[in-house]
C-alpha cells in the first residue's frame, strides 16, 4: 500500500467505480491492485473479451467484478454515467474512452450528472518533505473569469474537506504578491479575496494575489513582510489559468518525488480523468481519492 493510499485512508463505504471503455491495461492494473487491497470496488464497462484478455495476459485478479459487454464508446459512457446516475455506482472512471465522448455523457442536460457548479480539476501532492497541496484548475477551465475560479475553489474544497481540511488556506497564484491592474491574475486574485471577506465564499481562507514562494514558505513571506495568515501555510493553490496550473501540476509529477492523485469535481459525482501519460499507480491513487470524497460525501 502506497504513501499515499496510507494517507489519504481508508473507508468502509462500498460504493463502486464505474471504467467507462475498460479494455485499457493501466485502468485494469490500477484496478486489479485496488482490488486486491479492499480499497474499492468495480463495475467494468467495455469489449469483455478484451478486459478479459488483458487480465489474463497481465496476471491481472478481476475476478468477481460485474462486467458490462458493450464495444461502443458513446454507449459505454451513457450506461457507465446511467449507474451513477442510479447510485448503483458512485464514481466514474475513463479507460479507453476518447475525454470528449466520456464529457458528453456526463454534461447531458437530461441523462447526465450535472449540477449548478462547472467542473473543474483538482490535484493532490503529497511532497517528499511531507508537505502536502491541492492545485486548481490543471484540465478543464482554460481561461475561468472570477465566477468561475469561485465554483473551483468550492470543488478544491470539497476534496481537502474529504481529506480532514475543515477551512483549507486557498492562495491565489500570481506572478506577484500584490495588485497589479495590468496583471488579470492579480486582479481576480484581489476579487476572490474580497469576496471571501464579504462571505460571499466561504468554509475556506482566501487570500491573495500571492506568489508560489510566499504561499508556500513561511520564511518567504516574512522577508518579504507579508503577514496574511495564508501566506506560507496555503494548501490549495489556484492558479490563474490552466496553463500555469497543468505546468505546476506536472512539474511536481515529473520533476519531484511527489505522489500525486487527480479527480474532476462539479458533476454529481468524482470523476477519474487521468492522463493517456499516467502511470498506474497515478491512476490507482486517483481512483482511491476518488473512493474517499464519494464515502466522505455518503456521511
Amino acid at each position: 500500500m502506497t504513501d499515499f493510499i496510507k494517507r489519504v485512508g481508508t473507508s468502509s463505504y462500498e460504493g463502486k467505480i464505474a471504467l467507462v471503455c475498460a479494455h485499457d491495461d493501466d485502468a485494469l492494473q490500477a484496478v486489479s491492485v485496488a482490488k486486491k487491497n479492499k480499497l474499492a470496488d468495480f463495475v467494468l464497462v467495455g469489449i469483455k473479451k478484451s478486459i478479459e484478455s488483458i487480465a489474463k495476459e497481465n496476471n491481472l485478479d478481476i475476478e468477481g467484478i460485474e462486467i458490462i459487454d458493450e464495444s461502443d464508446e458513446k454507449t459505454s459512457a451513457e450506461i457507465a454515467v446511467k449507474l451513477v446516475r442510479e447510485k448503483k455506482c458512485s464514481a466514474l472512471m475513463k479507460g479507453l474512452v476518447q475525454t470528449a465522448l466520456m464529457m458528453k455523457a456526463v454534461l447531458n442536460k437530461d441523462n447526465g450528472l450535472r449540477t449548478d457548479r462547472i467542473l473543474s480539476h483538482v490535484g493532490f501532492c503529497m511532497l517528499k518533505d511531507g508537505q502536502e497541496y491541492f492545485i486548481t484548475d490543471a484540465a478543464m477551465n482554460i481561461e475561468p473569469n472570477v465566477e468561475a475560479k469561485k465554483c473551483i475553489i468550492k470543488n478544491a474544497c470539497d476534496v481537502a474537506n474529504a481529506l480532514g481540511y475543515e477551512e483549507p488556506n486557498v492562495a491565489c497564484l500570481c506572478a506577484k504578491e500584490y495588485y497589479d491592474e495590468k496583471m488579470l491574475a492579480t486582479v481576480h486574485a484581489k476579487q476572490l479575496q474580497e469576496l471571501y471577506l464579504s462571505g460571499e465564499i466561504t468554509n475556506c481562507k482566501v487570500s491573495g494575489p500571492l506568489a508560489l514562494d510566499n504561499a508556500v514558505s513561511k520564511e518567504a513571506a516574512i522577508c518579504k513582510g507579508i503577514t496574511d495568515p495564508v501566506a506560507g501555510n496555503a494548501n490549495i493553490l489556484l492558479c490563474h489559468d490552466l496553463d500555469t496550473a497543468n505546468v505546476l501540476y506536472k512539474a511536481l509529477i515529473y520533476m519531484s518525488e511527489s505522489q500525486t492523485g487527480s479527480v474532476i469535481m462539479g458533476a454529481s459525482c468524482p470523476i477519474i480523468l487521468t492522463s493517456r501519460a499516467d502511470s498506474w499507480d497515478i491512476k490507482l491513487n486517483s481512483i482511491f481519492l476518488a473512493s474517499k470524497i464519494a464515502s466522505f460525501r455518503h456521511l
